[in-house]
């Protein structure tokens, strides 16, 4: 499984604009072979979700997107879909495979949230423990202003709540763009740099080779 993560990375408004799905549906195809046409329906139906843009309703977006994930994707270990023990797909590898881990839910629903116009600045992937599970568990969270309480969209629990009312969740570490966090009793602190995160920059690069324009 992967780590418990807090991603806070960019939006730009390139982001957002350079999402071709024509040309990204050629290019996967080109990488991983023809899509099943229950996949492409997936896909399709994602296309059509992030190009609804917020429009001042985050917490419909919010909800829209974790139903989204929640509803159509089965919750499967990575060594079943994958053969591996840890691998975070990018969002079009999970919806292709119609299930994946948590990092996979977290990580799809992040960058559906950031085209669909939510800043980088309220979004982050957190990597927690699952107490009642006791095992690492992958989520995203909101958060309205930095040091607001977020709240949290996950695959286990569909009803997104405050972190306050998730007790069974123990924050680990953070991660963005800019660097790494740890939590502590007043809201995080700052220990490194993300570019050492290699399973989150080879999820760039693979996402960049689809057709996506990323530019964390």
């Amino acid at each position: 499984m992967a780590v418990w993560l807090l991603a806070l990375l960019a939006f730009s408004p390139q982001l957002a604009a350079s999402w071709d799905f024509v040309a990204i549906n050629a290019r996967t195809q080109k990488l991983y072979g023809p899509a099943t046409p229950a996949a492409q329906r997936r896909i399709d139906e994602w296309a059509a979700l992030v190009s609804r843009p917020v429009n001042g309703d985050v917490q419909g977006a919010l909800n829209r997107v974790n139903r989204f994930f929640n509803s159509r994707m089965a919750f499967r270990d990575d060594r079943v879909v994958w053969g591996q023990q840890d691998y975070w797909a990018t969002p079009v590898e999970f919806l292709r495979k119609g299930a994946g881990d948590c990092e996979d839910y977290a990580i799809a629903k992040y960058f559906s949230l950031r085209k669909m116009g939510i800043p980088a600045s309220q979004l982050r992937i957190t990597y927690v423990k699952a107490l009642r599970l006791n095992q690492a568990h992958m989520v995203l969270t909101w958060y309205q202003t930095p040091d607001a309480i977020p709240l949290v969209l996950d695959n286990l629990n569909g009803t997104i709540l405050p972190a306050t009312q998730r007790p069974d969740l123990l924050p680990v570490y953070s991660f963005n763009g800019a660097g790494l966090w740890l939590p502590k009793a007043d809201g995080s602190r700052q220990v490194g740099d993300s570019k050492r995160l290699s399973r989150w920059q080879d999820l760039l690069t693979r996402m960049r080779a689809e057709g996506f324009s990323i530019n964390e």
